[in-house]
């Protein structure tokens, strides 16, 4: 899903402190460059077909072309999120280390573990930067240096390791999320070549869920994008509409996964990651 982020005309990104209890983030990709610093907790980012467990520290980066979505978080999860504006990168990328910030995608893990000067240095500079936002000389400044500085602590930090999925995992988490496998689990076990035993199992262990829970949250996603679209939809309808047999169903899975029933949602603004 391309996310419009409806940045101001004269600001060149945007800076922001990423702090929900939701576990229901959607997978999303916007035009904007993307860098992520956790500054608390602990998280895991789904990209592709790797699987990033991210935690204080951590600095990562998000490429126009890459979906991503941050699937897990503890209670005490807490991010910067800075989007640069490709105009900020051609301004200030003047070299040819610099320049793979222009390229769609990455090649190579997008998550670093930096070390805790730099770590305590941008945490420092982005919370000064986010109270920047009326002034936008200052503002797109410090987000031309920020740009360069991260990228420069990035290539020296030490990876953070990634989980390569099983392809079958791989292909059965893709058909769950792009609503292609509407039937039984076993039938989806058929069809990425595995036993429904193997493939529960796998799933598991390295997505660090179970299918039941993995589909659910989809419904969840779902219904967000449908119950906020403005179709006026009711809340029953909506919930019937993504896949749940019934709603006091719904009802159970929403409060699980969102922290509170379905009739506050509206009271819970919600950002995405």
């Amino acid at each position: 899903m391309l996310q419009r982020l409806q940045l101001p005309a004269a600001l060149d990104g945007n800076v922001w402190r990423y702090a929900s209890p939701a576990v229901a983030n959607r997978r999303h990709r916007h035009a904007e460059l993307e860098l992520n610093l956790v500054v608390r907790g602990c998280g895991t980012y789904l990209l592709g077909g790797q699987r990033y467990e991210i935690r204080r520290g951590d600095l990562l980066w998000l490429f126009p072309a890459q979906e991503h979505v941050l699937f897990e978080q503890t209670p005490d999860f807490e991010m910067w999120i800075v989007v640069f504006r490709r105009r900020t990168i051609r301004r200030n990328a003047k070299d040819a280390v610099t320049r793979k910030l222009l390229q769609p995608s990455f090649r190579g893990d997008v998550c670093r573990r930096l070390k805790q000067r730099d770590f305590s240095r941008f945490d420092d500079l982005f919370g000064e930067l986010s109270k920047a936002i009326d002034q936008p000389g200052l503002l797109n400044a410090g987000l031309g240096y920020a740009l360069l500085d991260a990228w420069k602590c990035f290539e020296r930090a030490a990876d953070v390791p990634v989980r390569k999925m099983h392809p079958a995992v791989e292909r059965a988490a893709w058909l769950i999320r792009n609503d292609a496998a509407d039937g039984s689990f076993d039938d989806l076990a058929h069809e990425v070549g595995l036993s429904g035993a193997r493939l529960s199992r796998l799933f598991k262990e390295q997505m660090g869920i179970g299918m039941v829970e993995f589909r659910s949250r989809r419904r969840i996603e779902k219904f967000l994008d449908l119950y906020e679209s403005g179709n006026k939809c009711t809340l029953i309808t909506a919930a019937l509409e993504v896949g749940f047999g019934s709603y006091p169903q719904f009802h159970r899975v929403f409060r699980k996964m969102m922290g509170y029933p379905p009739a506050e949602h509206h009271r819970h603004p919600r950002t995405t990651a």
